[in-house]
């Protein structure tokens, strides 16, 4: 009795958060599925959009015009990346891991050399906050979270429907054949990793105000996050969502369903936060091997049916 109270009063955090790093997600879906490129800036990325958005916020800056900061942060970021690879011929993995270097000095820069901030709701004007997540209001981040996010999939599959959207897509599909059709690849793949990085510090601005702080180390494992979130809703929604937009929110509900998992196994007695890291890569593990299987079997199937005839 007493792990099933436990368990339902978390689950409103867990549904909070997880539409926060769906937004995540979303960033690293458009690298992961859409570019086809490899990026492991995201886990830099993260922190820095929470570190501008908090000590922005603490010098008496408007908490949109904050996590519009981290926006423009995250995309500079995106934009490092993109040049590494396109320009200098570093491989993406590399280029994007010699900027989560990077940004780890320029993080700790920012927050004053500290490796955490602290920003109060009871001091400050937050968008967010945990404490109102029990609440039934308009302050619920909830309610707030899930707007916010609809907005932003209904600006993205505007994009994605553009002329540049759709160049930048075919970069993703095929990067020969689009640079055959005059299309500038390069430059796609920077945009690509812009956007993917802007969407990334605008979760992390979002994050360090609902948590209340900005740590150097909030985007650690950020990139596993991100992947699960896209497995898990590529694999539960995959032929469902056909759509762009609900793909889009199928990354989205993903995300949230990794979060209630989580609860529910830190919530069972032999599991303790220590295991976080191990259950997370085991999750990752099993959704990205469920394709294959599902492949396998539909081709053993098939030759069973052949070999019947």
């Amino acid at each position: 009795m007493v792990f099933f109270t436990s368990l339902f009063s978390s689950l409103p955090g867990a549904a909070a958060q997880g539409l926060i790093w769906g937004l995540m997600a979303i960033g690293v879906y458009i690298t992961f599925r859409i570019l086809d490129v490899a990026d492991l800036t995201v886990d830099g990325s993260l922190a820095t959009g929470g570190a501008v958005c908090v000590m922005l916020i603490k010098a008496g800056v408007d908490p949109w015009l904050a996590i519009l900061a981290a926006l423009l942060a995250g995309i500079l970021a995106g934009f490092v990346t993109g040049i590494l690879h396109t320009c200098a011929g570093i491989p993406a993995i590399l280029a994007g891991i010699l900027t989560q270097l990077m940004l780890y000095s320029i993080n700790l820069r920012i927050m004053g050399s500290a490796a955490n901030q602290a920003v109060s709701v009871t001091k400050y004007s937050l968008l967010l906050s945990q404490r109102y997540v029990h609440e039934f209001s308009f302050r619920n981040p909830i309610l707030l979270l899930t707007a916010f996010l609809l907005v932003i999939i209904a600006i993205l599959y505007w994009l994605f429907g553009t002329e540049l959207g759709a160049s930048i897509r075919a970069t993703g599909t095929n990067r020969h054949m689009a640079r055959a059709q005059g299309i500038n690849t390069n430059k796609n793949i920077v945009l690509g990793l812009m956007l993917s990085n802007g969407l990334v510090a605008l979760s992390g601005a979002l994050l360090s105000q609902y948590q209340g702080f900005a740590d150097i180390n909030m985007g650690r494992g950020a990139i596993v996050i991100g992947l699960a979130a896209v497995i898990i809703g590529e694999v539960l929604f995959d032929k469902l969502f056909k759509n762009f937009a609900l793909k889009l929110l199928g990354v989205v509900i993903g995300a949230v369903i990794y979060y209630f998992v989580i609860q529910i196994v830190l919530q069972l007695p032999f599991f303790s936060t220590n295991d976080l890291k191990l259950f997370t890569a085991l999750v990752v593990a099993v959704f990205l091997a469920i394709p294959y299987f599902k492949k396998k079997f539909a081709k053993g199937k098939a030759k069973g049916g052949a070999g019947h005839a």
